[in-house]
């Protein structure tokens, strides 16, 4: 039982708003007294991936997803719960600037106009000259064509998003004051992965990119998983960066039963993106692997 109350942490109703009500130079003092047991000391170390819950994924963001103000309630409440067995926290944080081949202002039709978001661009569409790339040409349409090769989704114009240094790039305040109490508390630095920075690539899972001349693999971060008890997933958006994320861990791992029965996906703090619907993905992910997917309220530590 924690001293400190939920209520002290996370202000359910700020989630989401650009006004943080808590402070954390109020808030961290309150987690130093709390005297838990160091991380280092946990007999069973547990790893909690926290993916892209930033405030332009919040509902009110740019590419707001709906539900995502819920997720982040039940997701602060589970690490409250679970506080003195979640031994560290990853968080990723997507992060981008305006010219990126999967935003409007790479890419003009006939008419100079670019296209609206949520527009997929296929190799087609350069062949018959409905999308042409305005910045590195050549590269461009080897990016769309590398991705129909690898047999992933076709390129698509994405609103602009968790732009570097803006608001809607920074984690949700009610999110990162719970992450930085279990630090302090925990005496656990956090882990930071700050991704999709290249501008010719989309990079929705943690690990690499969807296509990638350069063959780019995360393998620091992969290669941690090794020492963890359980590796525990939650974040936005369920239907892309956490589906793809996870297909690349189980992907790798895919010959390390020992590893696949360490994930635990927390189905309750995670939502789509309108118009896509990932239950079919998660449940074939599920029956292949021998990963589990749980309520955040049903997992025990």
């Amino acid at each position: 039982m924690l001293k400190t109350s939920y209520e002290e942490i996370v202000d359910v109703q700020a989630i989401g708003q650009t006004q943080n009500t808590r402070n954390l130079n109020d808030l961290l003092p309150l987690a130093s007294a709390e005297n838990l047991s160091p991380a280092e000391n946990d007999p069973e170390q547990n790893l909690l991936v926290i993916i892209d819950m930033q405030n332009d994924f919040m509902e009110n963001g740019s590419l707001g997803v709906p539900g995502s103000h819920g997720d982040v309630e039940r997701l602060t409440r589970f690490v409250y719960k679970n506080m003195a067995k979640i031994s560290q926290i990853a968080m990723t944080l997507d992060t981008h600037i305006p010219h990126q081949i999967f935003f409007p202002c790479w890419w003009v039709d006939q008419d100079g106009n670019n296209p609206p978001p949520f527009t997929p661009i296929t190799k087609e569409d350069l062949v018959n000259g409905k999308w042409r790339p305005v910045y590195f040409p050549a590269d461009s349409v080897d990016y769309v064509e590398g991705l129909k090769k690898a047999g992933n989704m076709d390129l698509f114009i994405w609103t602009y998003h968790c732009i570097q240094g803006t608001f809607g790039c920074t984690l949700e305040n009610q999110l990162s004051n719970m992450i930085y109490f279990h630090a302090v508390a925990k005496k656990s630095t956090p882990i930071c992965i700050v991704k999709g920075t290249d501008p010719l690539s989309e990079m929705y899972g943690i690990i690499k990119p969807e296509y990638d001349k350069k063959n780019y693999v995360n393998l620091d971060f992969l290669n941690l998983f090794e020492k963890y008890h359980k590796i525990i997933i939650a974040g936005e958006a369920a239907s892309h960066c956490v589906l793809r994320s996870i297909q690349q861990f189980l992907e790798y791992y895919s010959n390390r039963p020992d590893i696949l029965r360490k994930f635990v996906i927390l189905e309750d703090c995670m939502s789509d993106i309108p118009g896509f619907d990932s239950k079919s993905e998660y449940g074939k992910l599920k029956k292949e692997n021998q990963i589990s997917i749980v309520k955040s309220v049903d997992l025990v530590l």
